[in-house]
């Protein structure tokens, strides 16, 4: 039972939006299973944050390694929980002022909207400041002329750094304003607008044959990946 259940209703949920998807008399299949998901997905973000608590606080009891890291966790989580769900320092809205609760969780000036603003954006900020030298670094070590492939990597990669600079138009200044396609910055230009957005294209049907293919053998049970280690 605790494989056959969820294999039937993961087969019968991808079957109704492939059939809502291709057949427009029953379009609206597609848009009632949305709002069962759109309810499951209430639940199950209701079992991940038991499960964060959990774990965080096996790993603080249990004084293990980077458990000083587990009570941050747990001390933001509690924190932006009860702010949003009390809706502390959230106004009325106008249509409604004899409801203390009316406005939004994430109203201008709310405690919720401070603590996004103010302590989740600059951590998310710092956090991708950070991979600023992480890709220096990367760089450094993949754009070295080992070989040809190399080589029009790295020929590439600067080509499109120094179109994006000052440097590439001062370079390039004297050229004639009809030969601008043939400049640094034009090049660059070019290589984004050509050869990487038929990439990008290359890519994404590539991902998108793999979902369609992985979407089918979840629906013919034949990928039981979803349901851990008691589904193989």
């Amino acid at each position: 039972m605790k494989r056959t259940i969820p294999l039937l209703i993961a087969g019968a949920a991808g079957l109704i939006m492939l059939v809502s998807f291709f057949v427009p008399p029953w379009e609206s299949w597609g848009e009632d299973a949305g709002t069962w998901f759109n309810i499951l997905q209430g639940f199950a973000f209701i079992l991940g944050g038991g499960n964060l608590l959990k774990v965080h606080l096996k790993k603080v009891s249990d004084r293990r390694r980077g458990w000083g890291y587990s009570g941050v966790t747990l001390i933001a989580f509690v924190v932006a929980l009860v702010c949003g769900l009390l809706k502390i320092g959230v106004a009325p809205l106008a249509k409604f002022p004899e409801h203390a609760w009316s406005g939004p969780y994430n109203q201008e000036g709310s405690a919720f909207w401070y603590f996004f603003e103010y302590a989740f954006k600059p951590l998310v900020a710092t956090t991708f400041s950070l991979l600023a030298f992480f890709v220096a670094s990367a760089a450094f070590r993949a754009f070295r002329a080992k070989n040809l492939e190399a080589s029009l990597l790295l020929g590439t990669a600067f080509l499109i750094l120094l179109g994006r600079t000052f440097a590439g138009t001062w370079l390039t200044s004297w050229m004639p304003p009809s030969w601008e396609e043939f400049t640094i910055p034009g090049l660059g230009v070019t290589v984004m607008q050509v050869f990487v957005t038929a990439g990008n294209r290359a890519i994404m049907i590539g991902i998108a044959l793999g979902v369609a293919s992985t979407s089918l053998k979840v629906i013919l049970g034949l990928d039981r990946s979803y349901l851990g280690a008691e589904g193989k």
